[in-house]
């Protein structure tokens, strides 16, 4: 009798939800009955990029779940959606699709700190946003909210804020010690709290047509641009675009080099095709984790460098910023 009660127990239990090795989401939309959303992890959480298929405004996502990790969901409109993984956890996205940012995610207390977060800022000016972060990184210390919150205000900005950033990932860091995504972020910030700008790090890649790429060709150049673009990213492409129409009317070419952050390179060459791109394109397959997007210290989709005689003069400039400074400095 005792074995057949144990035995219900365990199956109302998986009924109920997901196992301790897995992490799953459930998710409903409304105004939006069939659709695709890619996923990536830039901590390791999952390999490449993945897809969750949306059929009758419902979708569902499982992954095997040994530990805690950042999942990033980007919508149709390129928009993106941090997700908390847990072994164990299974949280339920709710809301509009043609309202993407009210979306309620509930299950698990960091994704519903990261919902209050959203809609605490939903009219905030940037430098309020800044000053709910530190509150953030203040008040919930152990939460790994805090790195992506720091990742995506501070870091990915047009004016990037270096210094404080590291000073924020370094009170989070006691907390987190085994935090992978927050260790990738300090990695890369701290060599640029004091050269975000100055001389180009020298490099060697190869291209997505194997062919040999250094740093050498851009720092001999007068003028280059690196820059990081995925076939996921529309602001990315808009970007590269936009260099590309340049080059083609400029009486003075820029060095331009490309980073793709696609997870596989065949969906990279795909992206390529018919877009007339006639400078090198590197990928690697690693996204963030790539030691070329790290030694260079680019955090974001899209990224920029800017450079003038092989000296890092720019970085991390909004698409409209760096057309214009392409225009001054020809």
């Amino acid at each position: 009798m005792k074995k057949l009660c144990l035995l219900l127990l365990t199956l109302i239990l998986v009924a109920c939800g997901t196992d301790r090795h897995h992490f799953e989401i459930d998710g409903r939309l409304t105004n939006l009955n069939q659709g695709e959303f890619y996923v990536y992890s830039p901590d390791g959480g999952i390999e490449g990029l993945d897809t969750i298929k949306v059929e009758g405004g419902r979708f569902s996502y499982e992954i095997p779940c040994e530990r805690e990790c950042l999942l990033v969901v980007v919508f149709p409109n390129f928009s993106e959606q941090p997700v908390f993984a847990q072994p164990g956890k299974s949280i339920d996205i709710k809301g509009d699709a043609s309202h993407l940012k009210e979306l309620e995610i509930t299950g698990s207390d960091d994704n519903e700190l990261m919902t209050k977060f959203r809609h605490a800022i939903a009219n905030a000016s940037p430098p309020e946003i800044e000053k709910h972060v530190g509150l953030f990184v203040s008040d919930h210390a152990e939460s790994p909210v805090g790195p992506y919150l720091v990742s995506k205000y501070l870091l990915r900005k047009p004016q990037p804020d270096y210094k404080q950033a590291y000073r924020l990932l370094l009170s989070l860091q006691s907390h987190q010690p085994r935090n992978a995504y927050l260790n990738r972020l300090l990695v890369q910030t701290k060599p640029l709290t004091e050269a975000s700008f100055g001389t180009l790090p020298a490099f060697t890649a190869t291209d997505v047509n194997g062919k040999h790429v250094s740093s050498a060709s851009l720092s001999s150049a007068p003028v280059a641009v690196v820059y990081t673009w995925a076939t996921w990213s529309y602001e990315s492409i808009e970007l590269q675009q936009r260099l590309n129409d340049r080059a083609n009317s400029a009486d003075g070419k820029p060095q331009v080099l490309g980073i793709c952050l696609d997870a596989d390179r065949k969906e990279c060459l795909k992206g390529l095709e018919n877009r007339g791109i006639d400078w090198a394109i590197v990928c690697d397959e690693r996204l963030f984790e790539s030691p070329l997007v790290r030694k260079l210290g680019l955090t974001a989709v899209p990224d920029n460098l800017l450079l003038q005689h092989g000296r890092v003069v720019a970085r991390g400039l909004s698409t409209d910023d760096l057309m214009n400074r392409l225009e001054k400095m020809h």
